[in-house]
C-alpha cells in the first residue's frame, strides 16, 4: 500500500508518522516544496519506506504524476490548495483526505461527487480535529436519537503550561488559527442557518483538572458543513474555540483594530499587510519547541429518544507524547488524517464520492482506529 502526504509540515509530518507505523504500508510518499522542514520524530530512526520528496505544488501536471500509483492521498497542505489537489487526486484514480477548514472549498470539492463516485473514489475533505474528529462524533449522537435539538462543540489546542499574555503556543499554523479568528462561523439557530461574528458569544466550560476552567468563543471552519445539511432538522448547532480565560479579552481589540486584515496599507511608502505584520512579531513569540500542549474537546448532543430527553456527550483530553514528540495537536489533528486514509484505502467508507467526515466515516472504525493510537473518546449519557 503506497501512501502520499502532501505537506511536511507539523500535521503532514505527523499523519506520516503515523502510516509508517502499519506494516501493510510499503511506501509513504512525503511532498513539500521543502522536504527537509518535516519533523525531528522522521528522520530518526531512519525508515526506508519513507520517501521525501521535493514538490511545488502549483505545477499541477507534477502533482498529478506523483500522485498515480498511490492508493491515497492526505493533505495537510494550506486549505487553499485542496480544491486543486482533490479534483487531481480524483483525475488520477486516487483516494483523497485534506485538513480542510474552508467550507466555501468544501463545496467546491462536493462538485466533484459524481465522477469520483463513478471511478470508486473517496474524497472526504475536513479530517483533520474540527473540522474532522468533532463532526464524526456529533453525527454519531445524531444518530443516536430519534429527535436531535441541539449540538454543541467545544474544542482547543493548548499549551499544558500558560504564558501571559495570550496563554497560547502554536501548535498548528498561525495563518490557519487567525482565518478562524477573522471568519464568520455558520451555526444553525431556531432551525435556521446563519453566520455569527468569530470571537463572540463569550462563555466558561469546565473540564477535569488538571484542565479546569476554560473560555468558548465561536470561529470559523471548525464544523464544516453540518449546518447545510440539518439546517431545519436541528434546532440549535454551533462550534466553538476553547482557550484559556483572557485569551479573547486581547484578541477581539487587535482584531478590530484591523492588525489581522488583509488588505494592504501604506506604512511610510511601502504597501504593508497588517496579518503579515502581526505574524511576523507574534509568532516567534509563540513558537515554543519545547512547550508541551494538550487538546480539550467535547460534543454535547442532545435531544429525544422513544419520547423521552436524552443524549450523549462525547470528551477527550489528550497530550503531548513524550516518547516520540509528538504533540497533541499534530496526534489529535494528523494522526486523524492519516486514519481516515487507512480506511479508505481499506474501502471502507459509508459511501464513495465526494462526503464529508460525518458522511462517510464509520464510527466505529474511527474511533477503534484512534483508540488503537492511545486517543480515548469518553461517552456519557446526558
Amino acid at each position: 500500500m503506497k501512501m502520499l502526504v502532501l505537506g511536511a509540515g507539523l500535521q503532514g509530518s505527523a499523519c506520516a508518522f503515523d502510516l509508517l507505523q502499519d506494516r501493510e504500508v510499503t511506501q509513504v510518499t512525503l511532498a513539500d516544496i521543502h522536504p527537509d522542514r518535516m519533523a525531528r520524530f522522521l528522520s530518526s530512526p531512519n525508515d526506508p519506506r519513507l520517501r521525501p520528496v521535493a514538490l511545488d505544488v502549483t505545477d499541477h501536471t507534477a502533482v498529478s504524476n506523483l500522485m498515480t500509483g498511490h492508493v491515497a492521498v492526505m493533505s495537510a497542505l494550506p486549505y487553499y490548495f485542496n480544491g486543486h489537489m482533490a479534483t487531481l487526486a480524483v483525475a488520477s484514480g486516487c483516494h483523497f483526505a485534506d485538513l480542510g477548514g474552508n467550507t466555501k472549498i468544501v463545496m467546491e470539492q462536493k462538485q466533484l461527487d459524481s465522477e469520483a463516485q463513478a471511478k470508486g473514489l473517496s474524497i472526504m475533505p475536513d479530517c483533520g480535529l474540527a473540522p474532522g474528529m468533532v463532526n464524526i462524533l456529533a453525527a454519531e449522537g445524531i444518530r443516536r436519537l430519534d429527535k436531535t435539538d441541539r449540538v454543541r462543540i467545544l474544542v482547543g489546542g493548548l499549551p499544558q503550561h500558560p504564558e501571559p499574555p495570550l496563554n497560547y503556543q502554536i501548535v498548528y499554523s498561525i495563518e490557519g488559527a487567525l482565518d478562524y479568528y477573522t471568519t464568520p462561523s455558520w451555526i444553525l439557530r431556531d432551525g435556521k442557518r446563519i453566520t455569527i461574528d468569530a470571537l463572540s458569544e463569550l462563555e466558561y466550560v469546565e473540564f477535569p483538572t488538571p484542565v479546569g476552567r476554560l473560555e468558548a468563543f465561536h470561529t470559523g471552519g471548525g464544523i464544516s458543513t453540518m449546518p447545510f445539511t440539518w439546517e431545519g432538522q436541528i434546532r440549535e448547532m454551533e462550534y466553538k474555540t476553547l482557550r484559556y480565560p483572557g485569551h479573547v479579552a486581547i484578541m477581539k481589540p487587535i482584531r478590530d483594530l484591523g492588525l489581522l486584515d488583509l488588505e494592504p496599507t501604506m506604512v511610510k511608502g511601502h504597501a504593508v499587510v497588517p496579518r503579515d505584520v502581526f505574524i511576523a512579531c507574534v509568532g516567534p513569540k509563540l513558537t515554543k519547541p519545547e512547550g508541551r500542549d494538550l487538546v480539550a474537546l467535547r460534543v454535547i448532543v442532545s435531544g429525544q429518544k422513544h419520547g423521552k430527553p436524552a443524549g450523549t456527550t462525547f470528551d477527550l483530553i489528550d497530550y503531548f507524547d513524550e516518547a516520540h514528540h509528538v504533540s497533541a495537536m499534530m496526534r489529535t489533528t494528523g494522526y486523524s488524517l492519516s486514519v481516515t486514509g487507512f480506511v479508505q484505502a481499506r474501502r471502507q467508507v459509508i459511501r464513495f464520492g465526494v462526503t464529508t467526515p460525518d458522511e462517510g466515516m464509520p464510527f466505529d472504525r474511527y474511533v477503534d482506529g484512534l483508540k488503537q493510537r492511545g486517543i480515548v473518546i469518553r461517552e456519557a449519557s446526558n
